[in-house]
């Protein structure tokens, strides 16, 4: 009985011995490393081996630069990434007064030199004339013909032929001309001392034929003398029925008292661009809505369309700042970013420069076009003739281009 129990403690030992070593492996044995030293390679210590000959290395790349996609050569890669902008400054001098007609022909008065010049669709300055204007200060043009409304800083006036040469003085009280289509009229306000004898007023561009068109009394700062293209409307008043701080009603001025349909502007300080067959305005206002940023808006603008079809463009610039292509089409100048209250003081964008766009004033939509950055639009013009784009900016001299 003794060895029974004497076999059963030796079997037990043994047992306990055997799980021991086994725990003992599995959780505090340290594995036997193994060092695989290659052929010809001394290692230290803390030294990892290094790639051999024909071993797959990562490719190294630069943080500017990411992998070519399958199917794009890098010569295509680098052509996209290094695309010269488009638009080119073809006058560098000052100049005012930049206009084109219908053929493409442009037209401009050179600040330096005082001269006027004709620019050609090629980029080839002629001078329109040899006669120097001291001091211009603002140039109207006719639409039709090479002459113009040539205004001073004294509040002189002067009607100007470039083809014939011949010159006309015109009353220093007439401000803010305008031709009509056919450069036959010009609209303009007579501007007396007493408001009885402020008069909204047309006449040859010599001057004569004087027709008195409508009274503004003590009104005539909310008067926009701007012909539209077809001839119905001479003029734009801000004179209507009072609607609250934010909206006003804006009357059409017709030459013959026509009582003409108005519009609402949802907002003050109301500037105006036609259509080219008048149609249509473009027009910016601000508003406390739109934290008093100028908002571009577009409205029906003649006949019984008067009023209708009024759409925000969802933009925030001038219209000085923008050109039609066509009736629907227009180019635009926008700041990449306004302050609030830039409605009310427009100098306040004059060093914030432009992304410039096309928009589809039908369907909203809205393209970027590649010009320079750091572009600051102050008008902007286009040759639709040739497909050329002209503007000239605030802080940089002369005229640049750009091809449609």
């Amino acid at each position: 009985m003794d060895k029974k129990r004497l076999l059963i403690a030796i079997i037990f030992g043994l047992v306990c011995i055997g799980i021991g070593y086994f725990l003992y492996w599995v959780f505090f044995a340290s594995p036997k490393t193994v060092e695989v030293i290659l052929p010809g390679e001394v290692l230290t210590p803390g030294e990892l081996p290094t790639a051999e000959k024909g071993k797959i290395t990562p490719a190294k790349i630069t943080p500017s630069q990411l992998p070519t996609a399958p199917g794009v050569t890098r010569e295509a890669e680098e052509l996209i990434a290094t695309k010269p902008l488009k638009n080119k400054q073809i006058i560098d001098t000052p100049i005012l007064g930049a206009n084109f007609d219908k053929s493409g022909l442009g037209k401009f008065y050179n600040q330096t030199d005082g001269k006027f010049y004709h620019l050609l669709p090629d980029g080839t300055v002629k001078t329109l004339s040899d006669q120097i204007f001291y001091n211009v200060q603002n140039i109207t043009w006719s639409s039709t013909k090479n002459e113009s409304i040539i205004e001073y800083p004294d509040g002189s006036n002067i009607y100007y032929n470039f083809d014939t040469k011949k010159q006309v003085t015109l009353p220093k009280h007439w401000e803010e001309f305008s031709f009509s289509a056919l450069g036959d009229k010009v609209a303009s306000k007579s501007l007396g001392l007493a408001p009885e004898n402020r008069w909204l007023i047309t006449t040859d561009p010599e001057g004569k034929n004087i027709s008195l068109i409508e009274p503004m009394g003590g009104n005539a700062d909310k008067v926009i003398v701007d012909w539209s293209p077809s001839r119905q409307v001479v003029a734009l008043a801000r004179t209507g029925e009072p609607l609250g701080d934010d909206r006003q009603e804006v009357l059409f001025v017709g030459l013959h008292g026509e009582n003409f349909k108005s519009i609402i502007v949802e907002g003050r300080a109301l500037e105006t661009k036609w259509s080219p067959t008048g149609d249509k305005l473009l027009y910016n206002v601000h508003s406390a809505r739109s934290n008093f940023k100028p908002e571009l808006w577009v409205v029906n603008a003649e006949g019984d369309n008067i009023g209708t079809g009024r759409k925000l463009l969802d933009l925030n610039t001038w219209v000085d700042k923008c050109v039609f292509e066509d009736n629907r089409f227009v180019y635009c100048g926008v700041p990449t970013k306004l302050d609030i209250g830039s409605g009310f003081a427009p100098t306040m964008a004059d060093y914030t420069p432009d992304r410039l766009y096309k928009i589809d004033t039908k369907s909203g939509l809205k393209t970027e076009l590649n010009i320079d950055p750091g572009h600051v639009i102050e008008n902007i013009f286009i040759d639709s003739a040739n497909q050329i784009l002209y503007f000239t900016d605030k802080n940089q001299a002369g005229l640049f281009n750009l091809p449609l």
